[in-house]
């Protein structure tokens, strides 16, 4: 029989480079007579330079420039409308294009040494004089001047209202209504941003970037200094971690770029911890929700606007409110979505973007609602359920949210709750109950695959994606392996490599369905063209098969009625005449195919969450001590590493209710806990029990393979879930995010 490969928990195929330090990441590809840069940031949040002396600086044996705004290459920014592939509308900041600052700590100027600790010291030598204007940090003093954004690609604009939701929610039988904000967070990966610019001697670059898009970086760089493609090469093997802060190119990599070709040398420019605070973030947002029910928990109406930040010169957009017009049946709802300019550096996707955000709000609001209605939190998710998409009018293409909540209430022992708030105890501490729904996405882009099988079985298949970290080294080589038939450790994936068949950004939980689909489809090419040979042998024993008449297996193609008869890979080979066969396809004629019947249905992946908090009655500290996540996300392509993915997600949603916040001190516009010494995530004694489970789910509309991704559908609702446990054991409602004792006390 064929090995069963998709599916399995296999181990990641790229674990023992990573645990052995075998893996090199963008900071760590040396060459002979490399330079490095250090970034020198403003001072100001809004203004200009009236003066920057870097004549100390230069002084220094070692330093070979300092380039500023007044001195940088004039080939840089050929293209000034040029953006990456998922830009949002507006101007993308340009790094050292003139006198003006814009946020505070925007890089303002770039040092040049032989080493790394000579361009640091020689960077706190440059001087700089500003003229500051006023600037506008907060957010709560930008509400009457919020905006429609313009719309971005894959953040659809908040649908029309449909009924008379303010009608029916004055005629409500119960209302709630309720304001709740949400601080800016960080994405603050393990690996800090970096760029290793090697500058060859016929003038290609070969870069190594901490991205989470080799061919996106490729694009940018290329049309930004008026280079030809073939010219730039992007590496980026293997990711720190990222959590969509490598989607975008960040501006070490402008800069790294722009010295390697001014000064004909190679350049590597890495970034401080600091320095991580300094471009994109979680925005801050604050929200407004209502709902409206019947006696009996029937939601009447549904209200749900928020504010967000963006840019002075960006309109970053997420989709924030439209959940609370596809997650329950409701006939009157009202959804409104708006950004407000603010002196800071433009937010950027972060793990769900907008998703966490809106469900906090939606999700907080049906746990009030529910203590209104005295109704469990659970019987109202599940008497509101949606059958159907209201907000697009459209069918689901497959919804298992029913049997989340149901093994997800099993697994955690939901009925036992007393639905009293502070009537459960353990202890000194106050224990508590709560639940929420999420939701995401199953996006689907297309994207192309290289495979070559040689005449000893061994299989290489390519493809330019990403990983950061989510396993898709392992879930493609599976992929690969089960189609073809082979033992796991001959099949090879690479990827990480902008001369790699085209690929997405990954990001948006679909590089598993998109990659994944375009690397069955090209080993099924594989598959037809060693079966055509094989069939033409001379008396071959598969002459009169089909293809699905046979199995691929341990390098052999196999009458599956008649496993006595096979052909070998190397005999079909050998009478094709061919030492390799290689194969290039794209999943584009499949993904067209597939869009028409797409587009009449709503694709997304659901989630329960059961949290469990203890809060100690005196203190107000929270303790997380158990959760529960169950996910229906499609097919699952490898059990272990979905589950790492959710944990790690479940950890981060943690963080949300009860740690992180970018604290930001509005007289001088800078977030001032830059460090994470004091920018808090959850550490492991934060963490206790986590159970994931994997509802199973049959998908025949978002891919071919079924599959829906499981990146950010863990996340959502988690903070939401570890608030409504923090009211069911203390009966304080918290609704300003993080929850930290000072509240509670």
């Amino acid at each position: 029989m064929t090995a069963r490969y998709i599916g399995q928990p296999q181990n990641r195929v790229d674990g023992r480079a990573k645990v052995t330090g075998a893996a090199k990441y963008a900071a760590e590809f040396n060459v002979p007579n490399l330079l490095y840069g250090y970034v020198v940031s403003s001072a100001i949040a809004k203004g200009k330079i009236t003066k920057i002396d870097a004549e100390r600086a230069l002084a220094l044996e070692g330093v070979i420039q300092v380039f500023t705004h007044e001195n940088r290459p004039r080939t840089a920014w050929l293209d000034r409308s040029h953006k990456d592939d998922i830009a949002p509308p507006g101007s993308p900041f340009r790094p050292l294009y003139d006198e003006n600052v814009v946020y505070s700590a925007q890089p303002i100027a770039l040092v040049v040494a032989e080493n790394f600790e000579l361009a640091r010291y020689a960077a706190s030598l440059v001087r700089v004089e500003y003229k500051a204007e006023p600037h506008e940090t907060d957010l709560n003093k930008k509400r009457e001047e919020g905006y429609i954004p313009k719309e971005r690609q894959f953040f659809p604009p908040s649908p029309k209202p449909r009924g008379n939701p303010e009608e029916a929610l004055t005629n409500a039988a119960v209302r709630h209504e309720a304001e709740c904000s949400q601080p800016v967070e960080h994405h603050n990966p393990m690996e800090t941003h970096a760029s290793t610019v090697i500058y060859e001697a016929d003038g290609k670059l070969t870069i190594y970037d901490k991205t989470q898009g080799v061919q996106n970086c490729q694009k940018y760089i290329s049309s930004v200094f008026d280079l030809s493609s073939d010219d730039v090469r992007v590496l980026s093997p293997f990711v720190g971690g990222a959590f969509g802060s490598g989607l975008r190119p960040q501006y070490q990599l402008f800069l790294a770029v722009m010295a390697a070709l001014e000064l004909k040398r190679s350049v590597r420019v890495s970034l401080t911890r600091q320095q991580m605070f300094t471009f994109g973030h979680r925005p801050s947002a604050i929200q407004n929700i209502s709902l409206g029910a019947s006696a009996d928990g029937t939601l009447e109406a549904v209200i749900h606007d928020a504010l967000a930040k963006t840019s002075r010169f960006e309109d970053y957009s997420e989709v924030v409110v439209n959940w609370s017009g596809v997650l329950y049946q409701c006939d009157n709802v009202k959804l409104d979505y708006k950004v407000a300019k603010l002196d800071t550096a433009t937010p950027s996707d972060m793990r769900a973007p907008g998703a966490p955000t809106g469900l906090w709000a939606l999700e907080s609001a049906m746990d009030e609602l529910a203590y209104k209605l005295k109704i469990d939190p659970l019987e109202l998710r599940l008497k509101n359920y949606a059958e159907r998409d209201q907000n697009e009018d459209k069918p689901f293409s497959s919804k298992e949210l029913r049997e989340c909540y149901r093994q997800g209430a099993e697994k955690f022992g939901w009925a036992k709750r007393n639905p009293e708030p502070r009537s459960m105890r353990d202890g000194d501490n106050l224990v508590g109950w709560g639940m929420a729904t999420g939701v995401w996405d199953a996006l689907y882009m297309p994207t192309s695959a290289k495979a070559v099988l040689t005449a000893d079985g061994r299989l290489e298949v390519s493809s330019a994606t990403s990983d950061i970290g989510t396993g898709t080294y392992t879930i493609m080589t599976q992929i690969a392996a089960e189609t073809l038939g082979l033992p796991i450790d001959n099949v090879t994936f690479k990827l990480g490599d902008s001369s790699l068949p085209t690929s997405f950004v990954e990001g948006g939980s679909m590089t598993a369905a998109s990659c994944g689909s375009a690397v069955k489809e090209v080993c099924d090419a594989v598959r037809e063209k060693l079966f055509e040979f094989a069939k033409d042998m001379d008396d071959s024993p598969l002459a009169d098969a089909k293809i699905e008449d046979v199995i691929f297996s341990d390098g052999r193609i196999t009458l599956r009625n008649n496993p006595s008869q096979a052909v070998s890979f190397t005999d079909a080979m050998r009478h094709g005449e061919v030492s390799v066969i290689e194969e290039d396809t794209t999943s584009m004629v499949t993904f067209a195919k597939l869009s028409v019947k797409q587009a009449q249905y709503t694709r997304n992946t659901h989630s329960a969450v059961f949290a469990e908090v203890k809060v100690d009655e005196d203190l107000g500290t929270i303790h997380v001590t158990r959760v529960v996540s169950a996910i229906a996300a499609g097919r699952i392509l490898n059990p272990k590493t979905a589950r790492s993915q959710v944990l790690g997600s479940v950890v981060w949603g943690i963080g949300m209710a009860l740690h992180e916040e970018s604290v930001i001190d509005q007289n001088f516009g800078r977030f001032m806990n830059h460090s994470l010494g004091e920018y808090h995530v959850p550490v492991n004694a934060d963490i206790h029990d986590i159970e994931v489970i994997f509802v199973e789910e049959h998908d025949e509309i978002v891919n071919p393979l079924g599959i829906k991704g499981v990146g950010e559908i863990g996340i959502v609702g988690v903070a939401a879930a570890i608030a409504n446990a923090v009211f069911h054991a203390t009966g304080k409602r918290v609704r300003d995010l993080p929850i930290t004792l000072d509240k509670l006390l």
